[in-house]
């Protein structure tokens, strides 16, 4: 056996002073060219890549004829980026971060204290509603600094007399900014650090050059100019198909011209819209089908025919050795859950990293209401925030009637849109384990924890250990009162 480290990240200030010391062309591309010729040489790949990067010039080209002519896109994924995105707004992210096949860390602005910064949308460009936006703006982060203090102020009063720590301190500002931010617009900036590989960009640069939004096409045009001097064999598809400009477009003409429903209401909680049926004995099947060299057509038919007892005995066996951090196998993977929810831009912040799943999100709609902190109202500031968001969606109004999709941007992390999500249950299984614990944010662990009760309902047996990390404890005891009574 014999293994080598081909290469790692390194970072860009590095390779600029290498590429001034040495007359080298440093470039990922090399490592794409080598190993797309593992399978057609006898070479061992260390001496092709000592070849790719001895002629530049001859692995582009090889790049260019596996990629286009032969169809081979994968080769690109070998090629990997590290892009520091900074100063675009919390909108723009959300498009940045919706890619499942990517690496991101973003600033939270649960931990971080904001300065007030923004970005002010390209397309508004009447002076009145600039005015307004801006106006707007400002409120709102007066408004979030005011509600930091009162919330701390609030959180230390509770707290009593006794001399805080420096971590409890830090704990009671965490919780502060976390609740404080729901006033703040999804045109504040952010910052996010990205590892991406060159197939995954080219996906992003086909969706960012049809955005709606200039701020997002802005950033295609960026990332495009900062990538194709060091990699241009790998990048060759950035613009949009026809079929990724037009498809959804075509299909909307004839929504539109169907019967008119009635507008979807504010929803408290979460709908299980559809589900796999039977997904209890689907689980167990396919274990039986592979430990027993049974089609699963067969094994099917077998768990429907076992009693209910006989397999609750099943699954608590299997159960039995569970801890909170085990991740249930793959089998599990063929049963799905698709739910619907109203949440707020705050929840989706956390939602969106579930990236291993099906998401499809709406526009955030003012119709939909917003979520409120209880330390808001506790605070005694419900009144004004409220206030805030009524001129709040006054302002969305007006600039959404004259410049569209830019009158998002002066909507806040309260504010709610629907998404809709299908997750297999091994990823519900990691879902509910981390956001339903006690250590999660609380809108997003709300939101786990009614997903969680009512999974159980429709797959009783392989959902039965689904809860969160804080509880998992609680939850193994319930269901094994005995084996816990002997390990104690």
């Amino acid at each position: 056996m014999r293994v080598k480290l081909a290469g790692f990240n390194v970072d860009c200030e590095i390779l600029n002073r290498l590429n001034h010391s040495a007359p080298v062309t440093l470039t990922p591309e090399t490592l794409s060219a080598a190993y797309a010729r593992i399978s057609r040489s006898p070479l061992p790949i260390d001496q092709l890549r000592k070849h790719a990067c001895q002629d530049v010039e001859k692995s582009r080209k090889s790049n260019q004829k596996i990629i286009f002519a032969m169809g081979h896109h994968s080769v690109a994924e070998h090629a990997v980026f590290n892009f520091d995105i900074m100063g675009v707004s919390r909108l723009a992210l959300e498009e940045v971060e919706r890619f499942r096949l990517v690496s991101y860390t973003e600033k939270s602005q649960r931990y971080v204290t904001l300065a007030g910064d923004y970005v002010m949308p390209g397309e508004i460009k009447d002076p009145a509603l600039k005015k307004l936006f801006q106006t707007i703006i400002q409120r709102q982060n007066q408004f979030y600094l005011k509600a930091f203090s009162a919330i701390c102020e609030q959180l230390q009063r509770r707290r009593g007399p006794l001399k805080t720590s420096v971590t409890e301190q830090k704990l009671m500002e965490g919780i502060a900014k976390e609740d404080a931010r729901y006033i703040l617009s999804l045109a504040t900036q952010g910052q996010v650090g990205i590892t991406i590989n060159a197939r995954n960009l080219e996906h992003l640069f086909r969706r960012f050059n049809r955005s709606p939004r200039q701020e997002v096409r802005k950033l295609s045009e960026k990332l495009y100019a900062l990538v194709m001097p060091i990699a241009p064999s790998i990048i060759l598809f950035p613009e949009p198909s026809a079929f990724d400009r037009d498809a959804s477009a075509a299909l909307e003409k004839h929504l539109h011209a169907l019967p008119a429903a009635a507008p979807l209401k504010a929803s408290p909680e979460p709908e299980i819209v559809a589900y796999t049926e039977h997904g209890d004995e689907l689980v167990l099947a396919s274990f039986l089908s592979n430990s027993s060299n049974l089609s699963f057509s067969n094994a099917l038919t077998i768990m429907r025919k076992t009693s209910f007892a006989k397999k609750r005995a099943m699954v608590n066996d299997f159960f039995s050795k569970i801890q909170f951090f085990d991740a249930p196998p793959r089998e599990f993977e063929m049963a799905d859950i698709t739910f619907q929810a109203q949440i707020s831009a705050a929840s989706f912040a956390q939602l969106k990293r579930h990236r291993l799943a099906t998401l499809i999100a709406g526009d955030y709609r003012p119709e939909l209401g917003n979520t409120l902190p209880e330390s808001i109202s506790a605070t005694g500031l419900e009144k004004e925030f409220h206030e805030i968001i009524d001129r709040t969606n006054t302002a969305y109004s007006k600039i959404k009637a004259k410049h569209g999709l830019a009158a998002d941007y002066v909507l806040t992390n309260s504010h709610r849109r629907t998404v809709l999500m299908k997750m297999n249950l091994r990823e519900i299984y990691h879902f509910i384990r981390f956001r339903d614990d006690e250590h999660a944010q609380w809108d997003i662990r709300r939101l786990a924890h009614q997903l969680a009760e009512k999974i159980k309902t429709i797959m009783p047996l392989s959902a039965m250990m689904l809860c969160g990390k804080s509880s998992f404890d609680q939850e193994y005891k319930k269901h094994y009162r005995i084996l816990a009574a002997k390990k104690i």
